[in-house]
C-alpha cells in the first residue's frame, strides 16, 4: 500500500518512522470524511499533494455543499465526491476523518461499521480519526474497528488552527499500529502538517496528548484574558499589556490570541469555536478528575468559556450579537464583565 513517489518531508526527523517499502503497482485509494474549518483545507491539501500519481481523494460531508465547493477547487482530477459512508468506507483503503466532536465522530463510525458488516474487507484498511476527543472513544473505536478482517485504526489529532491546515503547519499527533502509521505519516507530511509526534500503540495516547496540548492553550488564555482586563482597570491600558507580552513572553499563542483580545477579534468562523473550546475544556477537566490530578486552571477556564457563551446567546436573543459564532478567545469577556467592563468591544467603556 505504501506510496514512496509521494513528495518526502524536507526534515527528516518530521516523521519518526521508516518509509514503507513500496508495492509496484499498488496505488491505494485516500478517502476523507468531514469537511469543516479544518477537514477542509486538510482534505484539499491532501488532494493536491498526489500530483495524479495516487487516484483522486474520495471525499464525502453530510452537506453536500462543501464537497462540490471543494470539487469546485481542485478539479476532478483530483477530487471525486462519495454518495455515502459506505461508498467511503467500502472503496478505500485509508479514510481520514475530522468532525467536529464525539458524537459526530461516534456516528460516524457507526456506519462506516455498517459498510464493513456487509463487505468485510478483503485487504488491509486503515481508518485515521484526526478530530479532538475523549481517549476513551479512541479505545472504543479501535477494539470494534479491530473485529473486522484486515482492518486498522489510528487516532491523529492535530494542533493548529484552520490557518495552519490551511498553509500544512499541522502538529499532528499519532498512535496506532505501526506499520499503518508507516502508511499514513509519510502521506500526511508534508501534505497536510509539518510533523508527526509517535506516541506508541496505545491508540488512547494521542488524545490524551491532544487534550493537553489544548489545556495548555486554554489556560494560557484564561491569565491572557485576566492580565489584559487587569491593564485596562489599572489606566495602563490593554495595548501596553500586550506590547509587553510581546517584549518578554512572544509565543506565538499568546501573541496571537492577545490580537484577537485586544482588536476584539472573536468571529469564530475564522478561528476555533467557543463551543469547540467548552468541549475541549470539559474532557479536560473529566481527564483530570478521572486521574486525581486536579486542575483549577482549566476549572477557570472552562467557567470564563461558559460564561461568555451565555452573554453571546443573550444577545443572540436580542438580535445585538455581532457574530454568529464566537472564537473561544472570547473568554475575556468574562473577566471583561467581572470588572465592569463590556464583555466584547475594549473601545466601550462599562457594561451595555
Amino acid at each position: 500500500m505504501a506510496s514512496n513517489f509521494l513528495e518526502s518531508p524536507a526534515d527528516a526527523s518530521a516523521v519518526p518512522f521508516s518509509r514503507p517499502p513500496a508495492t509496484p503497482g499498488v496505488h491505494p485509494q485516500v478517502g476523507f470524511c468531514g469537511l469543516g474549518a479544518m477537514g477542509y483545507f486538510m482534505a484539499r491539501n491532501l488532494a493536491n499533494s498526489f500530483k495524479s500519481q495516487l487516484p483522486p481523494l474520495l471525499v464525502y460531508n453530510r452537506t453536500a455543499a462543501k464537497s462540490q465547493k471543494l470539487l469546485a477547487e481542485v478539479g476532478a482530477s483530483t477530487v471525486k465526491v462519495a454518495s455515502s459512508f459506505h461508498q467511503l468506507a467500502t472503496e478505500c483503503d485509508i479514510i481520514f476523518t475530522n468532525l467536529g466532536n464525539d458524537a459526530a465522530v461516534t456516528s460516524v463510525y457507526n456506519e462506516f461499521e455498517k459498510a464493513l458488516v456487509e463487505s468485510p474487507p478483503t485487504k488491509a484498511k486503515i481508518f485515521v480519526e484526526m478530530s479532538t476527543i475523549y481517549p476513551t472513544l479512541a479505545g472504543d473505536l479501535d477494539r470494534r474497528l479491530s473485529s473486522y478482517p484486515h482492518t486498522h485504526f489510528i487516532s491523529s489529532p492535530v494542533f493548529g488552527v484552520p490557518l495552519a491546515a490551511d498553509k500544512a503547519l499541522l502538529l499532528i499527533q499519532m498512535s496506532g499500529d505501526y506499520r499503518s502509521k508507516q502508511e499514513v505519516a509519510f502521506l500526511l507530511v508534508p501534505a497536510v502538517g509539518r510533523k508527526v509526534i509517535d506516541l506508541g500503540e496505545n491508540v488512547k495516547k494521542a488524545p490524551a496528548l491532544k487534550l493537553i496540548g489544548n489545556g495548555m492553550v486554554m489556560g494560557m488564555n484564561e491569565l491572557l484574558a485576566e492580565m489584559l482586563t487587569l491593564g485596562e482597570k489599572s489606566g495602563i491600558g490593554q495595548q501596553t499589556v500586550y506590547d509587553l507580552i510581546k517584549e518578554i513572553v512572544p509565543a506565538p499563542g499568546l501573541v496571537a490570541y492577545g490580537n484577537k483580545m485586544v482588536n476584539n477579534l472573536f468571529d469564530g468562523s475564522q478561528g476555533f469555536s467557543i463551543d469547540g473550546g467548552i468541549k475541549d475544556a470539559s474532557h479536560v477537566c473529566r481527564l483530570s478528575a478521572e486521574l486525581n490530578c486536579p486542575m483549577p486552571a482549566i476549572d477557570n477556564t472552562h467557567r470564563s468559556l461558559i460564561t461568555a457563551r451565555a452573554i453571546h446567546q443573550a444577545q443572540v436573543v436580542a438580535g445585538t450579537q455581532q457574530w454568529d459564532i464566537l472564537d473561544w478567545s472570547s473568554l475575556i469577556a468574562s473577566s471583561r464583565v467581572a470588572a465592569g467592563l463590556n464583555p466584547f468591544d475594549s473601545k466601550v467603556s462599562g457594561l451595555i
